[in-house]
């Protein structure tokens, strides 16, 4: 793999000012070339974006989404190798991916059927107005979409496919660690129909592309995923375009003293070590009730260490890589200040390169960074608690509240969850991983403003007007 692309703009793919090396986290190798866009070639970019009125209807974009789908699903294990290639993530965390995107693209194919308005009578008030209030939605324009290296397909297909649905231009800017795969998909809409002029891509510098981009006068939304300091400094910086954030988390996951221990501990490895543990939706804390904190951890600790870590393109690897070394080194760091604080290592705890070993720890404490702040890698800390009010009182003591999940046989204790827990989502009996493409997901606090999922993204990029007759 050595394309030099990436940079797509009025059409066609362009040189640009450079380019850039995409390399392998475990072997370091290049696994590809791109190119790299000036600040004067984005606004470029999205000035040609922004002078062109799609005529498609909604048959035709949803013909072009379901055409994608059916694409990459033939070219499925070519796809998750690009993943796999350019991120590190287990080969078969890629291949679940893939499946992923098809998914949303299947069901945003869908959703670009449904887009309606509604009717509504006006004499209603003294005045006896016999007038009638027709509402249509109409795509809000040029969207910016803004994606991390975790999810380096899926993260671009749940921001362009529902904005293509609803007819909008798109400029991506995808995270420039993991470019390729959002290359590649662009790629694929094209292949499957979708009219060159109502996408862009671009590639290169974050900080100087997106100040561009922001204040290029021709960005009608930006749709962020990533970190909230980030995430707040495009928002001081945004003014008043529509935004949406999805940012950070310390995904929450609490296992009562009447749970189903064996579920819990299923979900809690799932949830903390898939995508080695670099999920924004994944489990990041544990929080046990003390009566079953001993089994439930030791059980955890076994389901762990059975997990195989190595090289990601290996079918039989269930952990691959982080992001790069540096990301490693930041998760070694909370762990081993966790442990000077009172934490116990159950197992784990090993680096090597980009690589970090799935880790267990009992007895953290509320305070660590580890599970104050959403640390990304393969780490499953559990806090006791004493009751279900403790429980609560921990989940809500962060900044952040995407979602979070509860292990519980008790009706109570799970309507309480659901109205006590700050967090966009509360998942009974599953853990905060919960994903399906036909609900809002979103946050609470610094964990985002706005919702996606398919029909709620395509609600918030288009626009309500109203004809009165």
């Amino acid at each position: 793999m050595n394309a030099i692309k990436g940079l797509y703009s009025g059409g066609r793919w362009s040189p640009g000012v450079g380019s850039a090396e995409v390399r392998n986290p475990y072997t370091d190798e290049v696994v590809g070339t791109v190119v790299r866009a000036s600040r004067e070639q984005a606004v470029e970019a999205v000035r040609g974006l922004g002078a062109v009125r799609p005529e498609l209807t909604a048959h035709d974009r949803s013909e072009i989404l379901a055409a994608t789908a059916a694409l990459l699903h033939r070219e499925r294990d070519d796809v998750a190798s690009t993943i796999s290639q350019e991120s590190g993530l287990a080969i078969r965390d890629a291949g679940r991916e893939v499946d992923r995107a098809t998914t949303q693209l299947r069901y945003c194919a869908e959703e670009a059927t449904r887009i309606t308005g509604e009717a509504i009578r006006t004499d209603i008030t003294s005045a006896r107005q016999r007038r009638l209030a027709i509402t249509t939605r109409e795509p809000i324009g040029v969207v910016c979409a803004v994606t991390p290296f975790n999810r380096p397909l899926n993260q671009v297909v749940t921001k362009v496919a529902p904005a293509i649905a609803a007819n909008n231009r798109v400029v991506v800017k995808p995270s420039e660690k993991t470019p390729l795969s959002a290359i590649r998909f662009v790629d694929a809409l094209l292949r499957s129909g979708l009219p060159p002029e109502m996408i862009a891509l671009v590639c290169g510098d974050p900080g100087d592309l997106m100040d561009a981009l922001i204040h290029s006068g021709h960005i009608d939304m930006l749709t962020f995923t990533g970190s909230t300091a980030v995430g707040r400094l495009l928002a001081a910086s945004a003014g008043m375009i529509r935004q949406t954030y999805e940012l950070g988390d310390s995904g929450a996951l609490v296992v009562m003293a009447d749970a189903d221990l064996p579920a819990a501990v299923a979900a809690a490895t799932a949830g903390a070590f898939t995508t080695s543990g670099q999920s924004c939706r994944g489990v990041k804390r544990i929080i046990a009730h003390e009566d079953i904190a001993d089994e439930f951890a030791g059980k955890l600790a076994a389901a762990a260490s059975e997990l195989v870590v190595g090289d990601p393109a290996d079918p039989a690897t269930d952990i691959g890589t982080l992001i790069d070394q540096t990301a490693a080194d930041e998760v070694a760091d909370r762990v081993a200040r966790a442990v000077a604080a009172g934490a116990q290592v159950l197992c784990g705890a090993r680096r090597a390169g980009a690589q970090y070993w799935p880790t267990v720890l009992d007895h953290v404490p509320r305070d660590a960074d580890l599970v104050r702040l959403e640390t990304f890698g393969p780490t499953a800390p559990v806090i006791r608690v004493e009751d279900f009010d403790d429980a609560v009182a921990v989940v809500n003591d962060t900044r952040y509240g995407l979602q979070a999940g509860i292990f519980t046989n008790s009706l109570d204790h799970a309507r309480r969850a659901a109205e006590l827990f700050d967090v966009g989502a509360v998942i009974v009996n599953g853990g905060p991983q919960f994903e399906s493409p036909n609900i809002p997901f979103g946050g609470m606090k610094d964990s985002g403003i706005g919702r996606e999922g398919a029909r709620y993204a395509i609600e918030e990029m288009t626009r309500i007007k109203t004809f009165v007759i």
